[in-house]
């Protein structure tokens, strides 16, 4: 957990954009310094942004590869850092804060983050409330009527706000216990669930399948088990001689020789019962005869007519030795094939060995699959400027056809509303899951959290994982829905470990995990302390008979060529703040995943 390291009050403006956050703040600062209240102000900006004009000099030194630009003056300072990899948190960007010098931080933005807000709503912005799924507002600023316990003000009354504002730092300063649980609330990097907590999320809102079709089994390759498969018969039907050879009674065993009285060939038997002195020539699988439960092999006897001797020096003849019993692979009524199994090759031979033709299976889930984005477009095309080809449906589709899915592919949709809308409502008559690609991170289109929150529930996340941190998740018209990165290589990483599991519950496979094993790094392996990392990686054995791993290269989300030379994930887990030569991290294969 990200501590902060003072006790300042901490309070943010959430509201959509198009509400007046920075109007607001910017009308309300000379009340509160007025007031005698220092106030510094964290804005959270969605898009790339330069604070000094081009051709300063300033400007030309970052732009020629400073990564810290400080520039001052007699009035002023400020730094500049490049984040070319990922961008601060908001406990970072506060232990940036001279905060011996302040009695209040104010932030704009970060409206996914768990601190203390103030909701701002006006209703021609035409946004839903914020507050009833974000339980750290404390009060609501607007312009039409709210049913809430929560304080109201009125947006328009910059004096009644800025009275709650200073009212909230002079209590909060007498407080300073209950503040620093307030302002250390923006925890585990940022608010983020953790990689297992989204995934708890997810599967407990998903349920296991009802439906059922059977199949012929030539058709039952890669499907789920419906129910229990019973053996209708032994398997072994009878007690058969598990080798050719020679069948004698156990409790005979200590004779010189035996008469040879019969010879029975696998298909066939023989319906006499064995007596004392006898013996039968057997083939591998054929019945024992009734008092025989002795084989003796065909390397180990000497026949001459109808004697047959055994040498006894190539190995003790013991009863019970070389015969499979009825019923010992399966006895009848036991369970052959669980429900939940994917059907493979060895399930599939052994449902055939019981005589059935038949499987009762799951149905195959069917999946609707569309990329977002006006910078999108299909392979095949004229490369348009400032454009890219689409990659992740063809990513997904082959994903979800190794999972044993059919694919509904909508294509791509373009960054309307109405496109959007039509599109969600098509995708939930048509499948039992939606995924989207693209158009989840913080600070992407508006309407696309309105149209989702409009057709159903939708949360939108922050998973304290690389790549692979934005993700939504939720039903529409109760149909679950996956919002996924728009990166290639995050798309992947957040099927793996969110899409996939909830696939598996969906077809009825009961506590499905992925392979997990560990090797030994041969390269040192970084990562944020905190933070679940994934790296592409290759496994082997080294000439010492040790699993070793290495990663394929670089590890940018956008780099699809790591992918492909991957055989593995590299997971380096939270407390882990780096793998060193030598030392064991965790492997998650990706063979039959991908």
């Amino acid at each position: 957990m990200t501590q902060i390291t003072a006790n300042l009050p901490l309070l943010g403006f959430a509201a959509w954009s198009g509400t007046g956050k920075t109007t607001l703040l910017e009308a309300m600062l000379p009340k509160l310094v007025a007031r005698g209240i220092r106030v510094a102000v964290i804005k959270h900006a969605h898009h790339n942004f330069d604070i000094d004009k081009e051709g300063k000099d300033s400007y030309r030194l970052r732009k020629a590869g400073a990564a810290q630009m400080l520039i001052s003056s007699r009035y002023r300072r400020a730094m500049v850092t490049e984040t070319p990899d990922e961008e601060a948190t908001l406990p970072q960007l506060i232990a940036q804060l001279d905060q011996t010098q302040l009695d209040l931080i104010l932030v704009e933005g970060f409206k996914q983050l768990h601190f203390p807000k103030i909701e701002l709503h006006r209703q021609e912005v035409g946004k839903p409330w914020l507050h009833p799924e974000d339980s750290n507002i404390i009060a609501v600023a607007a312009n039409v009527p709210v049913e809430t316990h929560l304080p109201t003000l009125d947006i328009n009354d910059l004096d009644q706000i800025t009275d709650f504002v200073a009212e909230f730092a002079q209590n909060s300063q007498r407080q300073p216990e209950s503040v620093q649980s307030l302002s250390c609330s923006d925890v585990d990097a940022s608010g983020m669930l953790s990689v297992a907590q989204g995934l708890e999320q997810i599967l407990s809102q998903l349920s296991a399948p009802q439906e059922q079709v059977s199949v012929a089994l030539e058709q039952a390759l890669g499907q789920i088990v419906a129910q229990d498969i019973l053996s209708p018969v032994n398997v072994p039907q009878h007690t058969n001689s598990a080798m050719d050879g020679y069948a004698i009674r156990g409790d005979d065993l200590d004779r010189d020789h035996y008469q040879v009285i019969g010879q029975v060939m696998a298909g066939h038997c023989f319906d006499q019962p064995l007596e004392p002195g006898q013996a039968v020539r057997i083939m591998t699988g054929a019945p024992v005869p009734q008092h025989a439960d002795t084989v003796i092999m065909r390397e180990q006897a000497s026949q001459t007519g109808d004697i047959v001797t055994f040498d006894r020096t190539m190995g003790a003849i013991r009863q019970g030795q070389n015969v499979r019993q009825a019923g010992e692979d399966l006895a009848l009524g036991q369970v052959a094939v669980a429900a939940g199994t994917k059907i493979t090759a060895p399930e599939l031979g052994m449902i055939a060995s019981l005589g059935l033709d038949t499987v009762s299976i799951r149905p195959p889930l069917k999946v609707a699959i569309f990329s977002t984005g006006d910078e999108v477009q299909a392979p095949g095309e004229a490369q348009k400027s400032n454009c890219i080809y689409d990659s992740n449906r063809y990513t997904l589709t082959a994903m979800l056809k190794k999972a044993g899915c059919e694919v509904v592919d909508m294509g791509i949709i373009e960054d309307s509303e109405e496109t959007l809308t039509s599109t969600l409502l098509q995708a939930a008559e048509q499948a039992d899951m939606i995924l989207s690609s693209g158009g989840v991170s913080v600070g992407d289109a508006d309407y696309i959290k309105t149209v989702l929150s409009q057709l159903g529930a939708i949360n939108f996340w922050r998973i304290n994982m690389r790549p692979g941190r934005p993700l939504a998740f939720g039903q529409i018209q109760g149909i679950p829905f996956f919002g996924l990165p728009g990166n290639p290589v995050a798309v992947m990483v957040t099927f793996l470990q969110f899409v996939e599991p909830a696939l598996r519950k969906m077809q009825g496979m009961t506590d499905w995990q992925p392979t997990v094993f560990n090797a030994i790094a041969e390269q040192p392996l970084r990562s944020r302390p905190g933070r679940t990392e994934y790296s592409r990686g290759f496994y082997s054995i080294d000439t010492n008979g040790r699993l070793v791993v290495r990663s394929t290269g670089k590890q940018g989300s956008g780099i699809l060529r790591s992918m492909s030379e991957a055989n593995c994930l590299i997971e380096i887990l939270p407390e882990q703040p780096g793998i060193e030569v030598g030392e064991s991290v965790r492997v998650i294969p990706l063979t039959d995943r991908l």
